[in-house]
C-alpha cells in the first residue's frame, strides 16, 4: 500500500516554529499544504491506485482530494487511520460540519463524534496501526491502495517519521515494527 502524510497544516507550521500547541482545532493546509497535497496527485497519477482510503482530519481530506480527482476515485473514509488523539489539532470537525465543507464526499458510515475523548496512550494507537495492517494485508488489492494518513499513525505502523506530503510504501504483508520510536523529529 502507498502511505501519504498529509500536507502542512496550520498546526504543523506554526508548532514547527514555537514547539507548542498552538490551540488550532482540526486545522486546515496551509499554502505550502495544498501545494504538497498537488505534488502528491501528480506523483501518485501513474500509480495503480484503485481505493484511497483517508483519515476523517480536515488536514487529511484535503490532501487526499486532489490525488482522488485525478485518479477518479471516492475517499473511503475511516477514522482508523487518524491520528493519535495527542493535540488540540487532534479534536476533529463533527461529521455534519465534514459533509457541510466537503460535500462530494461520502461521511454517512462515521459517527458524528469519531475522535477520542482524551489523549490516546501510544500502545492503542499501536493496536490501531497492527489492526489496519492485518486488514490491508487480508485484501488481495492491498497494494492499490493509498492510504492519507497522520505522522502518529504512520509511526505506529511503520515505526518511521514521515515529513507533510512525504510518500512511502509499505508492505502489510510483513510485520510491522518491533519497537516504536514515539519522538518527533
Amino acid at each position: 500500500m502507498i502511505l501519504l502524510r498529509h500536507g502542512q497544516s496550520e498546526f504543523n507550521l506554526l508548532f514547527t516554529q514555537t514547539r507548542k500547541d498552538p490551540g488550532i482545532v482540526d486545522p486546515v493546509l496551509t499554502p505550502l499544504g495544498h501545494e504538497q497535497a498537488a505534488a502528491a496527485a501528480v506523483a501518485l497519477a501513474d500509480e495503480d491506485i484503485r481505493r484511497i482510503v483517508v483519515s476523517p482530519y480536515r488536514r487529511a481530506i484535503q490532501t487526499a482530494l486532489p490525488a482522488a480527482q485525478r485518479l477518479r476515485l471516492p475517499l473511503t473514509i475511516t477514522p482508523v487511520v487518524r491520528e493519535r488523539y495527542a493535540f488540540t489539532c487532534d479534536i476533529g470537525s463533527p461529521r455534519t460540519a465534514l459533509a457541510q465543507t466537503f460535500p462530494d464526499v461520502d461521511f454517512e458510515h462515521l459517527e458524528e463524534v469519531w475522535w477520542p475523548p482524551q489523549e490516546e496512550p501510544a500502545d492503542q494507537v499501536e493496536g490501531r496501526a497492527n489492526l489496519f495492517r492485518a486488514e490491508m494485508a487480508a485484501l488481495d488489492d492491498w497494494a492499490h491502495t493509498l492510504v492519507v494518513s497522520h505522522w502518529g499513525f504512520i509511526m505506529a505502523l511503520t515505526g518511521l517519521s514521515v515529513t507533510n506530503g512525504q510518500i512511502l510504501r509499505v508492505d502489510p504483508t510483513e510485520p510491522g515494527p518491533a519497537l516504536v520510536p514515539w519522538k518527533h523529529h
